[in-house]
């Protein structure tokens, strides 16, 4: 009986506290990585903007092959999306589209994750001495909700690492597409 009573002692305070702490926590995630990639700026920048080229460097369509995917009518550009399914823990549901374009300079996305708040995804591309730099963010709003914004705090590990990994693959994928042309 007395271990009843310490556990609930501990979570009567542990709840209200990380409640506290919440409130302290920024409303909004920021998620920024960039990586050269040795290629044109419009070579990565059709990589990314026609959708269907994100099935050969997206780190979730590497991660769940039978992921299944609805495109929009457009392929690239301002209003081009896609809807994908997935059974893996990792990818889920969600819808991609675009919703600003300017032609080899930068790409505005609104991504949604299993019905949660939409969030704003970017690419930017830069002309770099080695290739192009591509800075690939997302920003999300977490609102007040004490248990989005104790996650918040992990969002950055969770999704930069993915970012991370889908740069290195569009920069392994260019590099291929490149030698392919060159033949």
């Amino acid at each position: 009986m007395q271990a009843l009573y310490i556990i609930l002692g501990t979570l009567a305070v542990l709840i209200p506290g990380l409640f506290v702490i919440s409130l302290f926590l920024p409303a909004t995630v920021k998620v920024v990585r960039a990586r050269v990639v040795p290629a044109t700026v419009a070579a990565v920048f059709q990589q990314v903007n026609i959708l269907r080229n994100w099935e050969g460097w997206s780190p979730w369509h590497q991660l769940d092959p039978a992921l299944k995917l609805t495109y929009s009518e457009a392929e690239c550009g301002v209003g081009a999306g896609f809807q994908w399914e997935s059974k893996h823990r990792q990818v889920r549901n969600g819808q991609l589209t675009i919703t600003e374009c300017r032609l080899h300079e930068y790409i505005a996305l609104d991504m949604q994750f299993m019905r949660q708040r939409i969030a704003k995804g970017y690419f930017r591309f830069e002309p770099a001495r080695m290739g192009t730099l591509v800075t690939w963010g997302l920003r999300a709003e977490l609102g007040q909700h004490p248990g989005r914004r104790l996650m918040g705090l992990m969002m950055d590990k969770w999704i930069g690492k993915d970012f991370e990994r889908g740069l290195e693959n569009l920069k392994r994928r260019c590099i291929r597409e490149s030698s392919v042309n060159n033949l």
